[in-house]
């Protein structure tokens, strides 16, 4: 399939405010991303996953190497890339349908239309029944739901994931990866994202992106080609399972061996 996303040579180095000293957080980064295509980053904490992400995003600038969408430079946030973080951010004050709707309307949608739409893409993550609710009526996995639904509302191509669901507790999690598969086969866009969690990117994953720790390298990438939904308690499953965690274990030696 025609990539989406191109990551080449990609390096990012920071300053560390205490110590001036210069870090090296990815280095010689190369990844191609279907067009279509779910990709998992995973890998130990720290190792620059989100990092990667925010690049992608055009949120933060490379020290060397590019990234492209469809061909063009990223150079910064566009509409075509839509980002979904850990922090919900939901305007407490408003409704589920009016969060969704917040975005169309300051593209200057009426607020009629803008409701309409939103209650179209708050029935795609099951939520129609709670379209009048506040944040604070609603469970940490609904909210969830209400961004994701505000997100896809925005209509980008790509999807970027940074741990969405680490801060749930491990039912509504799975509830969630559940969720969130069977939205993207419906809607089939290009999504990263970023995990700790190796049932997660198994679940998930067309291929899953494993990275060593710091300096973050892509050390290898696993297809998951199992079909959906996935049977987290079957024989390939916990295949997958220890490959990923065997390779995860080789990225943090590769790390050891690689210091001064």
């Amino acid at each position: 399939m025609k990539a989406k996303i191109c990551v080449e040579a990609l390096r990012k180095e920071f300053v560390d405010e205490d110590t001036a000293r210069r870090v090296l957080a990815l280095d010689g980064i190369d990844l191609a991303v279907a067009d279509g295509e779910f990709l998992c980053l995973l890998g130990p904490s720290g190792c620059g996953k989100s990092t990667l992400l925010f690049i992608v995003a055009g949120l933060q600038s490379a020290s060397a190497g590019r990234v492209t969408l469809d061909g063009r430079v990223v150079a910064g946030p566009g509409p075509d890339r839509g980002m979904l973080f850990q922090q919900l951010a939901l305007f407490p004050w408003r409704k589920a349908v009016d969060n969704v709707a917040f975005g169309l309307e300051m593209k200057g949608l009426p607020r009629r239309q803008a409701r309409a739409r939103a209650r179209g893409f708050l029935e795609l993550v099951g939520l129609t029944e709670f379209a009048n609710a506040f944040p604070h009526e609603m469970s940490g996995g609904m909210q969830q739901r209400v961004a994701i639904a505000r997100l896809l509302a925005h209509e980008p191509e790509v999807l970027l994931m940074d741990e969405p669901f680490g801060a749930l507790d491990a039912q509504t999690r799975t509830r969630m990866a559940q969720e969130l598969a069977r939205i993207w086969e419906q809607a089939r866009k290009t999504v990263i994202f970023v995990t700790h969690s190796v049932d997660e990117a198994i679940y998930l994953g067309d291929r899953v992106a494993v990275m060593t720790a710091r300096p973050g390298r892509i050390k290898t990438i696993v297809e998951v080609p199992l079909p959906r939904p996935r049977d987290v308690v079957g024989t390939e499953f916990n295949a997958f399972r220890r490959l990923l965690l065997s390779q995860l274990e080789e990225s943090l030696d590769v790390s050891k061996e690689e210091r001064p």
